[in-house]
């Protein structure tokens, strides 16, 4: 004869009145997160603005562009967090995906300003230590692409 398994017992008030009182905190930080990604991204959006205009001014179009798209990516990694949050919002789901998508973002950008900081002399230019770390993150640009290329796209799955 089967028997059945003995349920857990129910939760207390206590309980559940703590489970509520940390989701609501959860909540309360997740609206504090959201403020200082608008807030990051708004500072960062007027700096790329000044980084241009600077570079304008000075007539280094070329190096004061580059330099600008730095900034760029930074705009661009805070946009791949604000998604995420608001995913994370609407479904309480936060994916891996997003941490892959982040270290790409900030790889390329180290890709793009590590030969513009050597244009303006800030890294020694023929150092091979400057060219063991962009060979380190040319490394793990791709180690990160093949496994956000592993994990799949959601989306493509969904179809």
């Amino acid at each position: 004869m089967l028997q059945s398994l003995p349920r857990a017992p129910s939760n207390s008030l206590l309980e559940q009145g703590l489970i509520r009182a940390l989701k609501s905190f959860n909540g309360l930080l997740h609206v504090v997160l959201a403020i200082a990604l608008v807030a990051a991204s708004a500072m960062v959006v007027w700096e790329f603005f000044i980084e241009a205009w600077a570079a304008f001014q000075k007539d280094q179009l070329a190096h004061g562009f580059l330099h600008a798209l730095g900034v760029l990516f930074i705009v661009w990694t805070l946009s791949a967090l604000i998604s995420a949050e608001v995913d994370y919002v609407r479904t309480n789901r936060f994916h891996l995906r997003v941490f892959l998508e982040v270290a790409m973002i900030t790889l390329l950008r180290q890709l793009i300003v590590r030969p513009v900081q050597a244009v303006a002399g800030d890294v020694q230019t023929g150092d091979w230590s400057s060219l063991w770390q962009y060979g380190l993150l040319l490394a793990g640009l791709i180690t990160v692409a093949i496994a956000h290329r592993l994990i799949g796209d959601e989306d493509a799955l969904k179809g």
